[in-house]
């Protein structure tokens, strides 16, 4: 049973997390699937409600009890319709102006007098050849009569048999009268009355005459015939001429109007209804084109739209298949112990970002602003991968479209989804290290980025920036921005704490020298202990030149040599003043075996307080496969058939670059605490060699210390033994005893 040390937080973390990752080893590929079901789920019923569509029961001069948005986007049909009646009923009608119709009727009158002048010469001329025939004696009895109205009018008709139907139309509109009369006048009488009727039609039809202004431009030539010095004889004349010769000369064009009405109408932009508008405000009456929006939208249907429900199934789908493409490379354990942790955060930041939504209101809609986007992406960049930090980020801001489901297609979600974007990338480029240990560098990220982004989003609304909405938008997206910032910070430890066996928290237990296992140490093998504590201080600050983890490291090497408990006098440093070494009386290869086996029983100890991983490892690997010399020089002497292999540690050889610091630095502290008047010269060259021993020996080869590292660590080790060493029981015999215990 382990004994009680740690907090019980610290207990329920890690037993819980070894029992999820035990059963994750089992079944990883259903636990895969069960995990990111349950996720997805919880996500759904999450959302869910600020995207499901409620059904309305409205009516004319109601006051709507909240703001109603549209819940799509939509024509409205109705509207449209109007719009374009509107435009179609505003085209000006399409006239033709028919300019040669000016010629053809003064063309008719001209030739009209033509065949006037010609009846009146052909018929005086047949009188004349008729009386030059006549006897004198039937020229006495003057029995030839001269041709009257009748013949003439019936020779006149005659001749417009050969005019076209047109002309012919015209000429027989003229009354009767007309033509009785017109044979009466002289010849420069007929010749006033066609010049005036002539001059008038022409001036008449110089202008545009339409069936609606047509009796008007016959009544002004009228009046202007009453102008001339013509008889009232010969203006009557004219009068019938006019009426019939002014005719329309711009004719309604159906054809081309009805393409221009058909341009207008489509021209016309359709009324469309926009997801997100408000079509009536809380408080106000709801009016009939309110309602008619409202009815048109099927907000009053009892069956409403289960499209964006199906979108949030579909994007909650596609989240999965991104993070398996992302992790796709990854082992199983790596795989699912990021799932996890994508799958917690998320559902944490989704759930108090609907919080933050359902305090929402038209008066406080910068509240969201609050939400401390940066905290997942943070979370998940530090504890897993950049890459699922952005996408952490970007699913933000894709679930924000539907929890505030009821602004889509207004600027405010644009101007929201955009800052959560912004914010929670910004949030992927901190280093994966403490905020604690790059405050300047997360200020720069986490908060003043997104403060200036919020300032460039207000002035893309054109908002003033003293406004006292705008202010407290900035305000609390600086708050939301420092609130996530400061989860990042205090959270760390504790996160830290779930999630991995050698937490802060953990160590810092660990370090503790009333840790039953320290005292322990303390009690049974004093010597031990004492170059436990040396070699920890050794190996943190050498650590620490180098990058590593220095607080793991110093833990690690207070129970690295734990296992001496179990035969503390058979290690020199523990023995009394005055007392033989054991191992005199014992055989080399027992000896060997009991040297072996400090490590081994050490991490039996270990293993048995559930200590961290690493620490396990630096107690397996601090000796790596190094030679137990001088047994090995004292069983060759007895067996010369030895071999090294026999005398070498178990290994495995060092894996991290905090194993090898270890490995050097407890070789070093306990040579040179065996040594005799060490100096600072004699330090440096016995740690140089001791490094260059291990080097060629191929200790490093499976870690990954670079050169610079090394000389890094050399230093610091050096510097270390200069201000600390005093003197130590040697062990026995062989000059390069003290390299090896």
């Amino acid at each position: 049973m382990r004994k009680n040390t740690r907090c019980v937080s610290a207990r329920l973390g890690e037993l819980f997390l070894k029992k999820f990752q035990r059963l994750l080893k089992i079944y990883p590929k259903s636990s895969f699937i069960v995990l990111f079901s349950v996720f997805s789920v919880i996500l759904f019923l999450l959302i869910f409600g600020s995207v499901k569509q409620n059904q309305l029961q409205l009516q004319v001069g109601q006051p709507a009890e909240e703001t109603i948005r549209a819940s799509k986007t939509i024509e409205n049909a109705t509207e449209t319709e109007n719009k374009r009646q509107l435009a179609e009923e505003a085209v000006v009608p399409e006239y033709s102006f028919q300019a040669d119709l000016k010629e053809t009727q003064t063309g008719y009158i001209q030739r009209l007098f033509t065949f006037i002048t010609a009846v009146n010469d052909e018929t005086k001329t047949a009188y004349q050849e008729a009386l030059a025939k006549l006897t004198p004696e039937q020229l006495a009895a003057n029995t030839l009569a001269e041709p009257g109205v009748e013949e003439k009018i019936a020779a006149l008709k005659k001749k417009f048999e050969t005019v076209d139907e047109n002309a012919l139309a015209f000429y027989q509109s003229l009354p009767q009268v007309f033509f009785e009369n017109i044979f009466s006048l002289s010849a420069t009488e007929l010749s006033r009355v066609e010049d005036e009727a002539v001059t008038l039609i022409d001036e008449a039809m110089d202008g545009r005459i339409r069936e609606t202004n047509l009796a008007q431009a016959k009544q002004n030539a009228l009046y202007d015939l009453q102008l001339t010095t013509l008889s009232n004889e010969l203006q009557q004349q004219v009068r019938y001429l006019v009426n019939q010769g002014i005719v329309e000369n711009e004719f309604y064009n159906e054809k081309r109007t009805e393409e221009l009405q058909q341009q207008a109408r489509d021209a016309v932009t359709p009324v469309m209804i926009y997801q997100g508008e408000i079509i009536v405000r809380e408080g106000n009456q709801i009016d009939a084109k309110a309602l008619e929006k409202i009815e048109l939208l099927g907000m009053t249907k009892q069956n409403t739209s289960i499209f964006p429900l199906v979108a949030l199934g579909m994007l909650l789908v596609f989240q999965v298949f991104i993070f398996w493409f992302l992790t796709y490379d990854r082992s199983w354990t790596e795989k699912l112990r990021q799932a996890s942790i994508y799958a917690t955060v998320m559902i944490a930041s989704i759930a108090v970002m609907k919080l933050f939504q359902l305090f929402q209101t038209e008066q406080l809609n910068y509240i969201a602003q609050i939400f401390p986007v940066a905290f997942a992406p943070l979370v998940l960049t530090i504890f897993c991968n950049r890459r699922l930090g952005m996408l952490a980020a970007v699913f933000q801001m894709l679930f924000v479209c539907f929890l505030y489901f009821s602004q889509v297609g207004t600027t405010y979600l644009l101007v929201l989804g955009a800052i959560y974007l912004f914010s929670g990338t910004m949030a992927t480029l901190v280093r994966r290290h403490r905020l604690a240990t790059q405050a300047g560098r997360a200020f720069v990220w986490i908060i003043l980025m997104p403060f200036l982004f919020n300032i460039i989003m207000v002035t893309y609304q054109g908002i003033s920036l003293f406004d006292k909405t705008t202010l407290m938008t900035l305000l609390c997206g600086f708050a939301g921005s420092a609130l996530a910032y400061l989860l990042s910070v205090g959270l760390h430890p504790y996160i830290e704490l779930v999630l991995y066996d050698d937490s802060d928290l953990v160590l810092n237990e660990l370090s503790n020298p009333n840790h039953p296992l320290l005292k322990e140490l303390l009690e049974k093998a004093p010597g031990t202990y004492h170059h436990s504590m040396m070699v920890a201080n050794l190996s943190a600050n050498a650590v620490a030149e180098i990058g590593g983890r220095s607080l793991l490291t110093r833990v690690a090497c207070y129970y690295h040599d734990i296992g001496k408990i179990k035969h503390p006098n058979f290690f020199v440093e523990n023995l009394p003043n005055g007392a033989e070494n054991p191992h005199n009386f014992l055989l080399p290869e027992d000896s060997k075996q009991i040297i072996f086996a400090h490590v081994t029983d050490g991490v039996k100890i270990l293993e048995k307080y559930q200590m961290p991983q690493m620490v396990l490892d630096i107690c397996w690997q601090h000796h790596g496969t190094t030679l137990m010399q001088f047994f090995y020089v004292k069983a060759k002497e007895r067996n010369p058939e030895v071999t090294e292999a026999d005398f070498r540690y178990p290994g495995p050889k060092p894996q991290t670059r905090e194993a090898a610091v270890v490995s050097i630095a407890d070789s070093c502290e306990a040579a040179v605490r065996a040594m005799d008047h060490p100096t600072p010269d004699k330090v440096k060259t016995f740690v140089h060699n001791i490094i260059a021993k291990r080097i060629a020996d191929g200790q490093f080869d499976e870690c990954d210390l670079t050169m610079k590292e090394i000389r890094l660590m050399e230093k610091s080790i050096v510097s270390g033994l200069g201000s600390t060493f005093h003197s130590r029981i040697k062990y026995p015999s062989l000059k390069s005893e003290g390299t090896e215990k």
